[in-house]
């Protein structure tokens, strides 16, 4: 598994903020609170968690064009804050959030395979601090964080169980899933694809304890930065 190093209130504005590196893959993760719900959840008393996730033009080999100059969002990008909004969703119980949204803003510094996973991970951290930025201001009384999540890539690369997968890993891996668990050691979703050959169930089984070893490690690296 690479180095993991996540730096908390990274930016100044936001109400969370984390950089997260896990090797050479660097995401900036911000939270931003607002005093409104989607339509849908208007007079429900609950609260919204979503997130938005975009690569910066210079984060890969080759420049990234801006989603503004092509007039259409990338539709990764978009799958990918899906991801990580309805993993967010999972850590927290939206009946104590009252009716806000917290948005958690990914943007992708430096890409080297995992990015979803890192986004995962470092949203988490900074989802956390603006709920204690909210308690510690007043405008929540009780904490709607009920558990954490971490994700991790793991993946089959020449024939040989792998975790963490780096870009030449994850280029070339036969079987390549993301898993994201929550931090009472339940899954909240698993993303597999086998490249050429179908993987077989002892096989799903070895990838499945593979990655909960990794998230393991992730929440520790979570708790450890959340208690300085």
């Amino acid at each position: 598994m690479r180095n993991v190093e996540i730096l908390r209130h990274f930016t100044k504005h936001a109400a969370g903020s984390v950089l997260i590196r896990q090797g050479d893959t660097w995401v900036l993760c911000t939270a931003c609170v607002e005093e409104k719900v989607p339509p849908f959840l208007k007079g429900t008393g609950k609260g919204w968690v979503t997130a938005e996730y975009a690569m910066l033009p210079s984060s890969t080999l080759t420049r990234k064009e801006r989603d503004i100059k092509r007039l259409r969002q990338d539709g990764r990008g978009v799958e990918i804050g899906r991801l990580v909004g309805r993993a967010l969703r999972a850590a927290v119980d939206t009946s104590k959030l009252g009716e806000r949204t917290i948005t958690i803003d990914c943007d992708v510094l430096q890409a080297d395979g995992g990015t979803r996973c890192a986004s995962i991970t470092g949203g988490m951290v900074a989802l956390e601090d603006a709920v204690r930025s909210l308690m510690a201001s007043g405008a929540l009384t009780e904490n709607p964080i009920v558990r954490r999540v971490a994700a991790i890539s793991v993946g089959i690369c020449a024939g040989e169980p792998t975790l963490d997968l780096d870009y030449a890993h994850d280029s070339t891996a036969d079987v390549d899933m993301n898993v994201v668990m929550t931090s009472d050691g339940r899954f909240v979703e698993l993303q597999g694809t086998a490249e050429h050959d179908p993987f077989t169930e002892a096989q799903l089984d070895t990838l499945r304890a593979l990655a909960k070893e990794g998230c393991a490690a992730l929440f520790a690296a979570q708790a450890k930065a959340l208690a300085e």
